[in-house]
């Protein structure tokens, strides 16, 4: 495995376990970081020598996700953040990952859309009254940080894509 690969996918997670952590705590995913994934997945798959046929499709899939998620987001349903998160790690997974990553996306966020629906049923504790995120959460008017979601799926996926087998040389 190159060190410039290992740097590579060391990034992938960590920007995976940033974006949830960033939801959670203000409701925002960064452009930045957005873009950064996009940008980092070209040296990746040119490190792992994948062809440029398939870094195509690879944008292809991006593209897709990013197209379908902004009329998800014009229509209310998603916010901003989560539609650019989804479309820079489908880049990342293509449409040979797409499918799986967007099913447990689906799964993790039912699970915790519920847990945010049962958290705003009981009274906030009054040390969760200093925390402006958990106030926040527990406002019945504010959505569900769906890049929580978001990021496990793509850490949960991960191990299967073609960038992350060629890493550790399978």
């Amino acid at each position: 495995m190159s060190l410039p690969l290992l740097f590579l996918l060391v990034l992938f997670p960590a920007a995976m376990v940033y974006a949830a952590a960033s939801d959670l705590l203000s409701m925002t995913i960064s452009n930045r970081l957005c873009l950064g994934l996009a940008v980092l997945f070209v040296p990746s798959a040119l490190v792992i020598g994948l062809p440029w046929l398939q870094i195509a499709w690879h944008f292809a899939a991006g593209g897709l996700v990013l197209a379908i998620c902004f009329g998800l987001f014009a229509a209310g349903w998603i916010g901003g953040g989560d539609a650019k998160l989804a479309a820079a790690t489908a880049l990342w997974f293509g449409f040979g990952q797409l499918m799986p990553y967007l099913f447990v996306a689906a799964m993790f966020g039912a699970v915790l859309t519920l847990i945010v629906i049962k958290l705003r049923t009981v009274p906030l504790p009054a040390l969760g009254e200093n925390w402006p995120w958990l106030r926040r959460l527990h406002e019945t008017n504010q959505g569900v940080p769906y890049g929580i979601a978001l990021a496990c799926s793509a850490l949960f996926v991960l191990p299967d894509t073609a960038i992350w087998r060629a890493a550790i040389g399978l």
